[in-house]
């Protein structure tokens, strides 16, 4: 029996974790680098060690670390969670080897099924259609193909070639970003199958050689191949292809005497043909709707196997209602997925009905390693949170888990809250109809959800009239007047932010009664001040006539002809973030008096997020094409390149390979070619 488990992970999965360890009597020990000291899952451990090391990504890695920890703290037990050595072979054995308990499959079984290149041999002469690779570029003949890691998951070291001048950049670039992400730059070329579905099966086995199929999740909507919105069951899988499927995953499982919680992956084709992918022996980010569904908990099911327990069900759970996942990253999609960083102000999403374990009636589960006040940094995956809906059917599932995203309040870094959003409310994604293109054949699904032109004006009135309140709340005399009030018509009040669209003028005037006299939206130069203060709004445009119903430093209610909107408003140092039923905006005042900026050299490309240079490919006095790959950084786990915007001479080149970089800093200055 375990007595007490150490999670070699971090965050959410180790969250999830001591959640169910909590619920079956085991004590808890995390580990934590030095950037995570402040975590959540520091504090909910009942036991916590440091992890000694200068590089917060590496440090999870070091597997004599977390087993010395293990035996300085008293744990029997050693869970590794996903990612970083959750499907590590040597770390599994080590464990095995200092006599402690593994929380997963065999050493051996990890080995064969780490290797995606022995993996599908294995699967093939099981009787399991796959689809065919090579393990030399060079054997390539016919495109596209998919460059993949032969040892890791998550998306990394994946890309798509679709001719050959591309393949072998294409390779170099997987071979970086599998090193860095698994420790191993293996990769293989398999053939690319267009408009095809990834659907998952989950499967569990026990030591006395039971293995019970839990049914397929649909994991289609992808970004850079790595899923942000899952469901169970799949749209598309109809009771028989759930049985050929579920199938194809035991016979999977039992070519390699699987032992614990696993996940086969697979390829659907738009002819109703399907191709094992890969293996996943361990525990998926996606586990929880299949928590939802099957009415188990599978972290405990993990437990009960390493303990050498029979597993408790005969056959296949029966599936109850429908359950989505998305997955919250702190990344901006409109920006070519650009990862965010900084503090995490507010984290808040309405009507959770539970966190970090099955639900028992329908409703929203919210499994989170953020709070407010998390500092989001480059070292770690992008991923913020998994909100999941459960429902008795799809589309109330779908119309759940829109409605609560949309209303959840995230401030403080960028997030595909709003992509989300318009996937789950998008036609194609209702119907059913969709495949692992569906982002790039949707563009429109980018725009933020504060489309309305009217609905943007009424958040940046809000923001001024909250901090007009907030202003008048801290007066120290005549606190009772309306802000800006004069016994004679004054010019308005004007506030200035720059906001989604760029920087806005918000010009108001309120009356003795404290009622909106005048006001306006509009956008303005920011090198045009206005610095009179005579307030005279555009005639040119139109303004809706608008009642201050309510107006207090965190919250203001206005009739808008008769309809009333509540607009929440949370004032960060000079961000306003306004909530209200039509989205979310950030405005960030701009000073009344702004100080000079020094100004870049033309052509300057600068960092648009911090990390760390990776490689550097051109020379100072190079000549360069449009588009071409100057240099990479690495942030968040995944490689970001910097292009060449436009033809020219690298005039300047400041940074080298390693080099740690904030927003800002200038990477290269491209000249003009003359």
């Amino acid at each position: 029996m375990i007595r007490r488990l150490l999670v070699a992970n971090r965050g959410e999965i180790a969250q999830r974790v001591f959640a169910t360890c909590r619920l079956i009597g085991i004590e808890t020990v995390a580990v934590f680098s030095d950037a995570d000291a402040d975590s959540p899952h520091v504090a909910e451990a009942d036991y916590a060690v440091h992890l000694p090391g200068n590089a917060p990504t590496a440090t999870y890695l070091r597997g004599d670390l977390i087993i010395a920890a293990a035996r300085r703290t008293g744990a029997d037990a050693i869970h590794p969670g996903y990612g970083f050595l959750a499907e590590n072979a040597a770390f599994a054995a080590a464990v095995a080897d200092a006599g402690l308990t593994w929380v997963g499959p065999p050493a051996k079984v990890i080995a064969v099924m780490g290797s995606k290149i022995e993996a599908k041999a294995v699967v093939a002469d099981a009787g399991v259609p796959v689809l065919p690779s090579f393990a030399d570029p060079d054997q390539v003949t016919e495109f596209p193909v998919l460059v993949k890691a032969s040892a890791g998951g998550g998306g990394r070291g994946m890309r798509i070639v679709r001719d050959a001048d591309s393949l072998a950049e294409a390779v170099a670039s997987a071979r970086r970003e599998a090193a860095a992400a698994f420790g191993d730059g293996t990769v293989y070329v398999e053939r690319y199958v267009e408009r095809a579905r990834h659907i998952e099966v989950q499967i569990f086995a026990d030591a006395q050689g039971n293995v019970v199929p839990f049914g397929e999740r649909e994991c289609s909507i992808q970004r850079r191949h790595q899923k942000i919105i899952e469901e169970t069951p799949s749209p598309v899988v109809t009771p028989a292809m759930r049985e050929e499927l579920c199938a194809a995953a035991v016979a999977t499982v039992r070519a390699v005497g699987y032992v614990g919680a696993g996940t086969v992956e697979f390829l659907l084709a738009p002819s109703g043909e399907f191709f094992f992918l890969e293996m996943n022996t361990r525990l998926q980010v996606e586990h929880a709707i299949t928590e939802c569904v099957s009415g188990f908990d599978l972290v405990r099911l993990q437990l009960l196997v390493a303990e050498g327990a029979t597993l408790p069900m005969a056959g296949p759970p029966p599936i109850r209602g429908h359950a989505i996942e998305v997955r919250i990253c702190a990344e901006d999609p409109a920006f070519a997925w650009q990862p965010s960083t900084g503090t995490l102000h507010r984290f808040h999403v309405p009507d959770v009905s539970g966190r970090f374990r099955p639900l028992v009636q329908p409703g929203l589960r919210l499994d989170s390693g953020v709070r407010d006040g998390s500092v989001v940094g480059v070292h770690y995956d992008s991923m913020l949170a998994k909100l999941v809906a459960w429902a008795p059917s799809r589309h109330e599932a779908a119309r759940l888990l829109a409605a609560a995203l949309s209303r959840a309040e995230i401030h403080g870094v960028v997030t595909n809250r709003d992509l989300l959003v318009r996937v789950l409310r998008h036609p194609s994604f209702r119907s059913g109809g969709f495949d692992t293109g569906f982002l790039d054949r949707h563009p429109e699904v980018f725009a933020p959800l504060l489309s309305s032109v009217d609905a943007v004006r009424m958040s940046c009135l809000a923001a001024a009239l909250a901090g007009a309140a907030r202003r008048r709340a801290t007066a120290p005399v005549l606190a009772s007047l309306p802000s800006g009030w004069r016994n004679v018509v004054s010019a308005a009040q004007i506030v200035r932010y720059d906001g989604p669209a760029g920087p806005v003028e918000v010009g108001y005037r309120l009356d003795r009664s404290g009622e909106l006299a005048n006001w306006w939206v509009r956008a303005f130069d920011p090198d045009d001040y206005d610095l009179t203060g005579t307030g005279q709004p555009p005639v040119t445009e139109d303004h809706p006539p608008i009642a201050v119903v309510r107006a207090d430093p965190d919250r203001v209610v206005l009739d808008i002809n008769g309809i009333r909107l509540s607009l929440d408003v949370n004032r960060v140092g000079d961000v306003s973030y306004v909530d209200s039923p039509e989205g979310s905006v950030a405005l960030t005042a701009l000073p009344r008096f702004p100080r000079p900026t020094p100004e870049l050299e033309d052509g300057s490309l600068v960092a648009p997020l911090p990390g760390t240079v990776g490689r550097v490919l051109v020379d100072v006095g190079q000549r360069v094409r449009a588009g071409e790959l100057l240099l990479t950084l690495e942030a968040m786990k995944l490689e970001h390149p910097v292009h060449a915007p436009s033809a020219g001479v690298v005039a300047t080149l400041p940074v080298s390979a390693g080099r740690q970089v904030d927003t800002g800093t200038v990477l290269a200055v491209i000249a003009p070619p003359d």
